[in-house]
């Protein structure tokens, strides 16, 4: 359905159903591809420092040895019946047309090779099942289109096989980085992690600094001391936060957010120098190694400060890391408390303490807002909160009622299970892929555009780092300021009433439990 949209420059325009199956641009996104790691990127990793000699003869070998090992990812090369489902439940092929990214066209590039090398017919009839030779096009192409994946996992909603195209392209990004063409923007800042603990290579002095002067805004606003420790031995509480979270925004007043809930909370809680990012990238480029290195990390950082539980913050992917790989990569992790989730999200904590009634709101600190909220896919699609199905999506939506009086919902047919990506996941959120960012960001703002037209809607709420890093750089290029991205825990610091905080001098309107209705 077309929306009217009043404010075009010649006069009134449609908005376009952000679904809408475009017109096809064969090859058009053929040359989108990012900058390759340096040498030393590749090499803190494990990977070779450039392209090997020999890297057909290992490529096909790696092929081989993961559909060996990872029974999932030979299904989905053996089981596509070609039956067109997912075909257009891609943001990238919404945004570009290109059809290489639709799901299906996306995994035959791999599932060709796949084919050539491990099947009968492929091996002896190639031209008849599709299979082809590894050649070195054929190697450019994967990482130009393997790099048109966010690895949303949409498609995989709708296919009636469940096959997961994140898993082959995080495959595809392995076999290329094992024979030394790895991606620079993940590559670099996997290395950085491991070496210093966070993604931007955030030394312990920066933090802590930086730490100090967010406390000291806090109490200037609030005229409450609200602490964020730093590496504090014996604190319940360790949480783990994108690094985001400690030097942009809106990402930092969501830090905020955070701090504010643990002290009202009246938990002792702490950050970890040593293990300052909840994000892995490693996850990106289907290496389990990687993975598996820096969720060791956040284990050593919970057994040397001794803490009894881990809240991770609002990171997409991380949450999806947390809650489905942590105890394989990390645990077990025995010497938590067991009488909570291991981990908990930030949302799962803040939504337990509205619902004990120990968190009061003044909701009308956030009415210069009219909000909607975008459902981050790893959250949606590869994770869980609460002890509910759907807690996922339900939670974040009510601690966002508990504290905003204008919330409205976009098209169901682009949020929650189906929700659209923001354009930038899956290693993509470097400015070399600018191009392709914003062509797969465009069905999200066009549901977003769609919800401001019926609703007047102002600001959309996200819960993942990346969604909002991408958010913000994109929204320009769609009629929207940069700052109408917002994080959930900031409309949460917005509306929070703290025992002894200095109030403005008008009488405060009279205090709202978070439960109570009367939201949109």
């Amino acid at each position: 359905m077309a929306i009217l949209d009043m404010d075009g420059e010649d006069g009134p325009k449609f908005i376009p159903d952000p679904l809408k199956i475009p017109k096809l641009a064969c090859d058009s996104m053929a040359d989108s591809a990012p900058y390759p790691a340096y040498p030393e990127h590749n090499m803190k990793l494990g990977f070779p420092g450039e392209l090997l000699d020999n890297w057909q003869e290992v490529a096909i070998a790696k092929i081989g040895d993961l559909a060996s090992k990872n029974r999932a990812f030979q299904v989905y090369l053996d089981a596509c019946v070609k039956c067109g489902a997912c075909t257009d439940k891609c943001h990238y092929f919404l945004g570009s047309g290109d059809p290489k990214n639709m799901p299906v066209a996306r995994q035959d590039l791999l599932r060709s090779v796949y084919r050539r090398y491990y099947t009968f017919a492929g091996k002896y009839f190639p031209w008849l099942v599709g299979a082809r030779d590894l050649t070195r096009e054929v190697l450019d192409e994967w990482y130009s289109y393997y790099h048109q994946c966010s690895q949303c996992r949409r498609c995989s909603v709708f296919c009636p096989y469940g096959i997961d195209t994140a898993e082959i392209s995080m495959a595809a990004r392995e076999i290329m980085d094992t024979v030394g063409i790895g991606q620079k923007y993940c590559n670099e800042i996997i290395g950085k992690a491991l070496e210093i603990g966070n993604n931007l290579g955030l030394q312990e002095k920066a933090l802590r600094a930086t730490l100090e002067d967010l406390e000291e805004d806090i109490e200037d606003e609030t005229g409450v001391s609200v602490r964020i420790p730093v590496d504090e031995k014996g604190a319940d509480i360790l949480l783990i936060t994108p690094s985001a979270d400690f030097f942009a925004e809106p990402h930092i007043d969501g830090l905020i957010g955070y701090a504010k809930v643990f002290h009202q909370a009246g938990v002792s809680w702490t950050v970890s120098s040593y293990a300052s990012e909840a994000a892995n990238f490693g996850l990106f480029i289907g290496s389990y190694e990687n993975m598996r290195d820096l969720a060791l990390r956040i284990r050593r950082a919970a057994e040397d400060l001794g803490v009894k539980r881990i809240v991770f913050g609002e990171c997409g992917h991380a949450w999806r890391v947390a809650y489905s790989f942590l105890n394989t990569l990390a645990g077990p992790f025995d010497f938590l408390d067991q009488n909570y989730p291991i981990p908990q999200h930030i949302l799962e904590f803040t939504w337990d303490q509205i619902e004990r009634g120990n968190l009061k709101f003044d909701k009308t600190k956030n009415d210069h807002l009219r909000l909607t909220y975008h459902d981050s896919c790893n959250v949606a699609r590869g994770s869980r909160m609460g002890d509910k199905p759907g807690g996922q999506f339900e939670i974040p939506r009510n601690v966002i009622k508990a504290v905003c009086n204008n919330y409205f919902e976009m098209d169901r047919d682009t949020t929650k299970e189906s929700t659209l990506c923001c354009g930038g996941g899956g290693g993509l959120l470097t400015d070399d892929l600018m191009d392709i960012r914003v062509k797969g960001a465009s069905p999200r703002m066009t549901a977003l555009q769609q919800v401001t037209q019926d609703h007047g809607v102002t600001h959309m709420a996200a819960i993942c780092a990346i969604c909002k890093t991408q958010f913000a750089k994109v929204m320009p290029k769609f009629g929207y300021e940069r700052d109408s991205i917002l994080s959930v825990h900031q409309l949460v610091s917005n509306a929070i009433l703290l025992d002894g905080q200095i109030t403005d001098d008008a009488p405060v309107p009279e205090l709202e439990m978070a439960n109570e209705e009367g939201t949109s």
